[in-house]
């Protein structure tokens, strides 16, 4: 069933598409009004300022792998490496986060260091750089936040919070968003702290994603529900949970370009497509092709680990813990091509102009496919570990990836197409 609180203030018809989006590319005046209207929101306050100052160097090293396709290799890191981001405005410099509890800020065509952000006291899960490049966010796992200015190494916000389970920058202004242990969702706007927290059910706020226009979060929870938030107001748009949700804790959300519809993936092995407009969930995606589930160990196999759309196509990808690669067509919903890995898959991206669908896995290798056809292109190899998480630069003729092998590796990616 779907609590809708704001069902008389938002007249919306079940079947129409009634969102107001706006086109962050557009210009500088639509960043400009909308961090005008994040000025409106009633922030308390909270947060506190440090600074740090450090650099570093860093060289290619050797690898133990047989194969190595990188064209360089990052070893500055002393643990596994969790995270990795590249800044939005020129795609050259990647931050990565790491078991060691540090980040980094480096060069992705030389290695060197800019920047090392220090003072963690747990694992950096989180790191990533603001929608301008100028900041650059590091947090870790007890729920110590730190926001960086780049240009001068200057630390110059922290503030520490439960259990983190996520965090992201908003896309056109210098806001904070992060999800908790306890339910809650906390956005600071940098550097002064001012901060709203939005109170949610008595589980942890497992993922979130903030959408397009930049005025509304889609939240999901370990419950299995989902709120969508108006971030200006403070109030739940709506609450889909019960039948219409997951019966298992959420672990990624997707949106499309437009924001006028999400993906949702759930440790129940479900994936649910829904429009952000409305609420109403439109289909329900699962990897039907898998054997009965006798175990518990079994059904967490199906868990969905990551989602994503396509651009170009009407298609939605789906990456299963057990190695399964999911395209799906959005206008049939139903299942186009089931693509396999030999191990567990742990992320996905597609390419922004194409239908070129990426994956890494745990057997430390990043995967290409075309989801027209379903036919794998090309992989890249050079971890030694698990790739547990990596990104591709705006052309996707570069995918910088972070392992448990201790290294981040910068692979240059040929096609024969291109």
């Amino acid at each position: 069933m779907m609590d809708n609180p704001e069902e008389d203030s938002l007249n919306l018809h079940e079947d129409e598409e009634i969102i107001e989006v706006i086109d962050l590319n557009d210009t500088e005046q639509t960043a400009e009004d909308l961090a005008e209207e994040l000025e409106d929101i009633d922030f308390s306050e909270a947060g506190n300022a440090g600074n740090a100052d450090d650099d570093g160097w860093e060289t290619e090293d050797e690898m133990e792998s047989e194969q190595d396709d990188s064209e360089l290799t990052f070893s500055k890191h002393t643990g596994s490496v969790f995270c990795v981001s590249l800044d939005p405005v020129s795609n050259s410099l990647a931050v990565t986060g790491g078991e060691d509890d540090r980040a980094f800020v480096w060069s992705v065509s030389d290695g060197d260091v800019l920047l090392e952000c220090t003072g963690h006291k747990d694992s950096v899960t989180c790191a990533a750089f603001s929608c301008d490049s100028k900041l650059v966010v590091s947090a870790d796992m007890s729920g110590l936040i730190k926001v960086w200015k780049v240009e001068n190494k200057e630390e110059i916000w922290s503030f520490e919070v439960g259990d983190l389970e996520w965090l992201e920058w908003h896309p056109c202004a210098p806001v904070l968003l992060a999800g908790t242990a306890d339910g809650n969702v906390w956005m600071w706007k940098i550097p002064s702290g001012e901060c709203k927290t939005f109170q949610g059910p008595s589980c942890q706020a497992t993922s979130g994603k903030i959408l397009p226009d930049g005025k509304r979060a889609i939240v999901g929870y370990e419950d299995g529900s989902l709120r969508l938030w108006d971030l200006k107001q403070g109030n739940a748009v709506y609450v889909i949970k019960g039948h219409d949700g997951h019966q298992g804790a959420l672990t990624s959300i997707a949106c499309n370009k437009e924001g006028t519809l999400a993906l949702t993936g759930s440790v129940d092995g479900q994936a649910k497509l829904f429009n952000t407009s409305t609420g109403k969930v439109l289909c329900s995606l699962s990897n039907e092709n898998s054997e009965a589930k006798d175990s518990m160990q079994e059904q967490d196999s199906s868990s969905v680990e990551s989602v994503g759309f396509c651009n170009v196509l009407p298609l939605v990808a789906v990456a299963y813990l057990d190695g399964t690669l999911a395209i799906y067509d959005m206008n049939s919903q139903s299942l186009r091509h089931r693509c396999k890995h030999e191990v567990k898959c742990v992320h996905l991206q597609w390419e922004e102009a194409s239908a070129v669908v990426y994956t890494c896995n745990l057997a430390g290798v990043v995967t290409l496919w075309d989801a027209r056809s379903g036919v794998m292109m090309s992989e890249y190899r050079g971890h030694s570990a698990e790739i547990l998480d990596f990104v591709l630069n705006r052309d996707a003729s570069v995918a910088v990836t972070a392992g448990g092998d201790h290294q981040a590796k910068v692979f240059c990616l040929q096609r024969p197409d291109r």
